[in-house]
Order: structure tokens, then C-alpha cells, then sequence
């Protein structure tokens, strides 16, 4: 069996790769970049759901058109989510300060639009992966992973991905930004819990 997956992200990649490892799944990996995909995929979904089933289906599509039928394809779609805004920034999470904005832009907004909020719980966040898979025969599986956590008053170091400079996971007293390695591995795992739950129903299924 083999799974495509619909990205072209190297840390991705090895997110899946380890997640495959893990479970033990005798499987063959393949990526967008493997199957020559370069079509643009509009992300007009209201939800992480609706533009994860966007992504899953357009490349689904696109296998079956090439005639690679006995793939796995999966996609995801994922961004922070606060609380006390009904979801901001959600979908328009890389998009939250305008087309293609600035780290800075991105974050000065966010924190403008908290100004109000003072303690941890006013200002809880998570993020957010959901992941579909299709499966051969057309068979749906969608699973969602959520990393908890509250939005910091400041930035302090900018750089790695776009909120990590505020984003505190929850048990920690330090934004993702300041962690090292190890640390950051270990609480930026939205996506492994989706790939894991991802997986499990696989397995149900007997593949």
C-alpha cells in the first residue's frame, strides 16, 4: 500500500515518516513532488475540515486521472485558533493581517486584538491540524489533533513559524519560539496526533 501525501513541506515529511514508524505500517510514501502535481489547489473552506477534504480530493483526482489507484492520498490543513476571538485566525491563519503578510504584521494584529485579555484562560489558544485520508475506494477518514496553549502579551524573538513567538503550550511558561528542540518536538504535536489517529482507524480497517 502506498500513501501520498499532499504536501511538499520537508518537516511534514518527516513528521509522517516518523508517525510510520511508529505504528508499524508497511507502507510506501510518496509526496506531491513524486506524482508531478503542481496544480493550485483554492482553499475557499469556511473550516480546517472542508479544506482538508479540498486538498484530499483534488489529488485524489489527479491520482486517478494518472491511473495510480492503489494510494492512500492524505492532506491537511492546520492554524491557530484563540478562544476568545470564536476561532481568529483559524483558515486565515498565514493570511490574518492581509495577503501574504509579514510575520510581524501577522502577530501585531493578533496581539492587538487581545489587548483586553489579561489572564491565561482569557487568552487560551490551541492549534490545530485536521487531516483527511481517502482511501482506494473512496472511503473517508478525518482526524483532528489540537496542541493547547495561550497567547503570550508580547514578541519576543521572532523567526520559525509564524505564531511560535507568542504561542505558550500549555504546562509551559515560554513560547514555543523560545524552546529548543526537544522541547518544541514534544508540544507542537497537533499534526503527529492527527497522523496517529489517522493511522489507528487504518489498521481498524486492516490495511
Amino acid at each position: 500500500m502506498k500513501i501520498l501525501y499532499g504536501t511538499g513541506n520537508k518537516g511534514k515529511i518527516e513528521d509522517m515518516k516518523k508517525i510510520i514508524r511508529i505504528h508499524n505500517f508497511n507502507t510506501e510514501l510518496l509526496t506531491i513532488k513524486d506524482i508531478n502535481f503542481n496544480d493550485e489547489i483554492i482553499e475557499d473552506g469556511e473550516t480546517f475540515e472542508e479544506n482538508s477534504e479540498i486538498k484530499a480530493k483534488a489529488i485524489k483526482k489527479y491520482c486517478d486521472e494518472i491511473g495510480l489507484k492503489d494510494v492512500i492520498v492524505m492532506a491537511d490543513d492546520a492554524g491557530l485558533c484563540v478562544d476568545a476571538l470564536n476561532g481568529e485566525p483559524g483558515v486565515y491563519t498565514g493570511r490574518y493581517a492581509g495577503e501574504h503578510p509579514t510575520q510581524t504584521e501577522n502577530l501585531t494584529k493578533l496581539l492587538n486584538n487581545m489587548k483586553s485579555l489579561e489572564t491565561k484562560e482569557e487568552r487560551s489558544a490551541q492549534f490545530v491540524c485536521v487531516l483527511t485520508a481517502i482511501l482506494p475506494n473512496n472511503e473517508k477518514i478525518v482526524a483532528r489533533g489540537e496542541c493547547k496553549g495561550s497567547i503570550a502579551k508580547e514578541i519576543k524573538n521572532l523567526g520559525g513559524l509564524t505564531y511560535s513567538p507568542v504561542f505558550v503550550p500549555l504546562g509551559f511558561d515560554k513560547p514555543m519560539g523560545e524552546m529548543d528542540e526537544t522541547e518544541f518536538a514534544t508540544v507542537h504535536n497537533h499534526r503527529d496526533l492527527a497522523m496517529g489517529e489517522i493511522f489507528n482507524k487504518l489498521k481498524e480497517l486492516g490495511y
